[in-house]
């Protein structure tokens, strides 16, 4: 049953059309995710959708009671009252999206809300009402990983219908089953999650680009027809008004040379306007090459020894240790209010350590990248705002910005005039224009779009510095960092596993230590019987590559077991 038919809707603001043929059925049940980059009108469908802005042209037709619509900014007018909405509903939403006891709320309580908890009040509110569609603009910005796992199982028990617009890539991986592309002005529908997604985008583009280069090789070769019938004409044109005798014979020629090259010229322009194949556009990417000349620093260059820190009585961090090495990539995890931008700003020298030691490199060069996109003065330009006078120096900013998509029609304006995107892109910049030998990351994807994140993951991976990363972003961290800083039970502990390692351990039914250190000595036996067979194997014989296979296998089992011991045995000292 389709609750909406969506058709040829079209949205100009000012000169500028934002969306100019959108054609979209909504069934009942759906789970759909609408993405595409900064600018393609996600959020002004979103309001058209929900009712709050009127579109141009087109018809919007529907069969449904009430829309439900979470903002991507929230507005909170409700806050000074919803101390006073009492319903059983509101308090059931609440507790199945992880806050706590709300019914105990006090006044004073709703002063100091973070944007987690902001959101998932929103959310409960909008959801007690019983929505038939249910329509989120980046419902996941402000959560925490566990929040995240929270909206998650929500949505998969609620039985309407969901509209997701959303970066989170892992989010939209576990909530959609249909993808909604906006790109130029119009929408495309495709099946299955965002990761299927890509796969389609990736095989459209091969297939593109295959009949793109076929189309241009037979152009090529008319085109090196005609050129020759052009050479064979000229010639014959140069002989008729030379040799007498034949310059009839050689006039006839060279009209017969010119009718064929327009002739063949116009069976090409007709066959191009008949089946033209446009150049595939290439995803945006971004690039930087990096000529970073570090400093020689020893293995560690930050190490916390016994490190507290509080906020009046609230204990954020108790007899804590953990050390970062020269050129690792750690992400730092934990819920909401955990501490995580309180440990960044101690790392930066902005907060004090309570007591303990917390030592840092002195020579260290550090640059931050925090996730306040407003925090940049919007009556300057880029240029400006970069501050670069040198001639060499202000031609390669201009190169790595063009490369990320800041071209220069754009260096010239005010900042106000650009998105959040684009301001997060040029903090960027002018931080990479530095030699930092050590990169700081405060929810840097927040205000990116899909192809800028996999983007910035391209940039970061190319870095050669050290990497410390706060992000909610799976897929970001899942990419980037191989090692964590764990903000759990008041204390920072340092876990030598990737995101989605930590994820498993933590997730997976328990097994006790015993029973793993049991099932660890049988495996330490089978891949000591299984190297003693490879090593007397060429790689010709036939059971090689199954002992191979399996000896990998076994490994990568010893190394999950080994790294939970370990994590384990951290927790415990805690």
């Amino acid at each position: 049953m389709t609750i909406m038919k969506i058709r040829n809707i079209q949205k100009e603001f000012g000169d500028q059309m934002i969306l100019k043929d959108i054609n979209l059925d909504i069934k009942k049940g759906a789970r759909m995710g609408i993405v595409g980059n900064n600018g393609a009108g996600k959020t002004t469908l979103a309001e058209i959708i929900s009712g709050n802005l009127d579109y141009d042209k087109g018809v919007i037709e529907g069969e449904y009671s009430y829309i439900g619509y979470l903002k991507q900014s929230l507005e909170h007018e409700f806050m000074d009252h919803f101390i006073d909405y009492d319903s059983e509903a509101i308090f059931k939403l609440t507790s199945e999206l992880g806050l706590d006891k709300f019914h105990e709320w006090n006044k004073d309580r709703f002063k100091a809300l973070s944007g987690g908890e902001k959101l998932k009040l929103s959310l409960s509110k909008i959801c007690s009402k019983n929505p038939e569609l249910l329509l989120l603009d980046e419902p996941t910005n402000h959560l925490d990983f566990k929040g995240i796992r929270s909206l998650i199982q929500y949505l998969k028990n609620y039985q309407g219908t969901v509209l997701i617009i959303s970066h989170d890539r892992y989010f939209l991986d576990q909530t959609v089953t249909e993808i909604i592309e906006l790109d130029n002005g119009e929408s495309k529908l495709y099946t299955g999650n965002y990761s299927q997604y890509r796969m389609d985008k990736e095989r459209e583009f091969r297939e593109r680009k295959h009949h793109y280069d076929v189309q241009e090789k037979k152009r090529a070769k008319i085109e090196n027809q005609i050129n020759k019938l052009r050479n064979w004409s000229s010639k014959a044109h140069e002989t008729s008004t030379q040799k007498e005798g034949y310059k009839e014979h050689y006039r006839v020629k060279a009209k017969k040379k010119d009718t064929q090259v327009k002739s063949i010229k116009k069976r090409l322009e007709i066959e191009l306007a008949k089946n033209k194949i446009d150049k595939p556009k290439e995803d945006k990417t971004i690039h930087f090459d990096y000529d970073q000349k570090h400093s020689r620093h020893g293995k560690r260059i930050i190490e916390a020894y016994q490190m507290t820190k509080s906020f009046d009585e609230r204990k954020l961090f108790i007899n804590s240790d953990f050390y970062i090495k020269h050129g690792e990539r750690l992400a730092i995890i934990g819920e909401n209010g955990a501490g995580k931008t309180t440990l960044l700003s101690m790392i930066l020298g902005e907060e004090l350590v309570e007591s303990g030691d917390l030592w840092i490199s002195d020579s260290l060069k550090v640059g931050f990248l925090s996730q306040e996109a407003d925090e940049l003065d919007i009556t300057k330009t880029v240029l400006d705002i970069l501050n670069i006078t040198d001639r060499d120096q202000l031609s390669k900013a201009r190169t790595i910005l063009a490369r990320v998509d800041l071209h220069e029609e754009k260096l010239k304006i005010p900042i106000g005039n650009l998105s959040l995107g684009e301001r997060t892109r040029i903090k960027l910049v002018k931080i990479l224009m530095t030699e930092v030998d050590l990169l700081i990351l405060d929810e840097p994807t927040n205000h990116l779009d899909l192809a800028s994140r996999e983007s910035l993951e391209k940039i970061l991976s190319d870095f050669v510095g050290t990497l410390l990363i706060v992000s909610h972003d799976t897929y970001f961290i899942e990419k980037l960092c191989n090692r964590l800083l764990v903000i759990e039970n008041k204390k920072i502990t340092r876990c030598e596993v990737s995101f989605g390692e930590y994820n498993q351990t933590t997730r997976k039914p328990k097994k006790s230590n015993d029973e793993r250190e049991n099932e660890l000595k049988i495996l330490e036996n089978e891949i000591s019987f299984l190297i003693g067979k490879i090593s007397i194997l060429s790689k010709e014989d036939k059971e090689y590559e199954e002992f191979d296979r399996k000896l990998l296998e076994l490994l990568k089992r010893k190394r999950e077991i080994s790294n939970h011991l370990m994590l384990s045995c951290k927790r415990c000292c805690l």
